[in-house]
């Protein structure tokens, strides 16, 4: 078969990607919508701003604690069953959101949100090589990456929109409807693949453990931001990461470990994973502080504060492409270390803003950090692929995900934390903008730390 006749797609194929895509938008955005639309949830329910954060941590955390297991649930059994799966609950959970009448049903309406997002997420990589040919995958996986960039765009102008003319239960009842689309799409045309039960039983214990791990470690890590019991919380700290101990010591005898720990010995790879983490914290704790100091401190609408948002994830949006083709010539480490540097000066930029300062100016400050992170972000996904055998590309994108979800929820746990320890919110703010650029330092010198190691240009 030459290859035209391989990269060509039946009507049915083109679906069942429309099916994949929208879920994935929708995941997306429920994170980014929020983010705009926090300052007013937390009036509507009473809380403080360090408590409202947790509408998108418990969101992101059960994402991280499950996305793993969900991830070789479905190699073992079915793809396509547990996506349909996670659309159903992660729909019905929307409709719950914008049903909750209180803080602790929207946080539990939001775990549950969280469920759903993993089934989807942990086999979403898997299902694209499914419908794509293997000699044009990498357009599956850039059509994904480019997807996951225009929704993150488009979250803060479709919030602040939906919140000038409606209330916030629209930002999640937009998910029904297109939910339930995505079902019956999946249903009728997602791919196939057969159950693995033959390779012996699912391994609960694992999941336990990946589920224990992070579960402990980000619960202690929120517990202390609201200024919980010390006591307590530094033993459900110590018994995460005990736990932590034996679940990475029983993956390292495994033959397909849930968590491929094996991978951290390719020296590029723990790198890239290491700078991953780091860059997302630095992403995080910027894009979920910054809302509250343009609504409540700035004055700015709630529309406004979505639309000065936008530049930040549509110059990523942008830029992403083109530091994917600028790779092909040039040393990824160096491009990806660049990225983060442009990042840390926008950051700063922002960080030594005046008090009073227009819509323009703030608008063209957050276009620099997004320019910066579109730079780093594809060289450094594109080194996580490279750096791996061919046959590992599923744990290594398993784990891609995993650093990214990791860095956004630390990300956003630091920021209750820093919000519970200070009362005035431009020092709040200005706190976690000194944190993001620290950690967009760290993150630039871990891709410096690569140059050396990427002989040639990953084309």
């Amino acid at each position: 078969m030459n290859e035209s006749s391989e990269i060509k797609f039946s009507i049915r194929n083109y679906v069942a990607v429309v099916a994949i895509l929208i879920v994935l938008i929708m995941t997306v955005l429920d994170v980014t919508v929020v983010n705009v639309a926090l300052p007013v949830m937390a009036s509507r329910f009473g809380i403080t701003d360090s408590q409202a954060v947790w509408i998108i941590t418990v969101y992101q955390l059960v994402i991280t604690m499950l996305l793993l297991p969900m991830s070789s649930f479905g190699d073992r059994y079915s793809y396509r069953r547990s996506f349909l799966v996670g659309v159903v609950i992660f729909t019905a959970a929307s409709a719950l959101c914008a049903a909750s009448n209180g803080f602790a049903m929207i946080v539990a309406a939001r775990a549950l949100q969280g469920v759903g997002a993993a089934c989807v997420m942990g086999v979403n990589i898997a299902l694209t090589r499914l419908i794509y040919p293997r000699n044009v995958l990498g357009r599956g996986l850039a059509l994904n990456a480019m997807v996951i960039a225009i929704a993150t765009a488009a979250g803060p102008t479709i919030a602040g929109a939906i919140l000038a003319v409606a209330s916030w239960h629209w930002l999640f009842l937009i998910n029904v409807p297109f939910g339930i689309a995505a079902f019956f799409l999946g249903k009728r045309l997602l791919p196939h693949n057969p159950p693995k039960s033959a390779r012996g039983n699912y391994d609960w214990t694992s999941a336990v453990e990946n589920v224990v791990v992070f579960g402990l470690i980000f619960l202690a890590l929120g517990s202390f931001a609201r200024k919980g019991d010390v006591t307590l919380n530094s033993f459900i700290l110590a018994a995460g990461l005990i736990t932590g101990v034996f679940y990475v010591r029983r993956q390292l005898h495994r033959e397909s470990p849930l968590l491929p720990v094996d991978l951290f010995r390719i020296r590029l790879y723990s790198l890239s994973i290491s700078t991953s983490v780091s860059s997302f914290i630095a992403q995080n704790l910027a894009m979920i502080s910054l809302p509250f100091l343009f609504l409540n401190t700035h004055g700015f609408s709630e529309i406004t504060t979505g639309l000065l948002m936008t530049p930040w994830p549509l110059a990523t949006m942008i830029v992403s492409p083109l530091a994917a083709r600028f790779v092909e010539r040039h040393n990824a480490g160096a491009t990806a270390a660049c990225g983060m540097g442009v990042y840390a000066v926008g950051v700063l930029l922002l960080l030594l803003a005046p008090a009073s300062i227009s819509e323009w100016n703030i608008a063209w400050r957050m276009a620099v950090c997004g320019i910066g992170f579109g730079m780093f972000q594809t060289p450094n996904n594109i080194v996580m692929v490279m750096a791996t055998p061919v046959h590992r590309t599923g744990g290594a994108g398993g784990m891609q995900s995993t650093a990214r979800l990791v860095g956004q929820t630390l990300g956003a746990t630091l920021v209750t934390v820093v919000f519970a320890l200070t009362s005035n919110m431009v020092q709040s703010v200005h706190l976690c903008l000194t944190l993001a650029l620290a950690f967009a330092i760290v993150a630039g010198l871990f891709s410096l730390s690569r140059i050396s190691r990427i002989k040639k240009p990953l084309a």
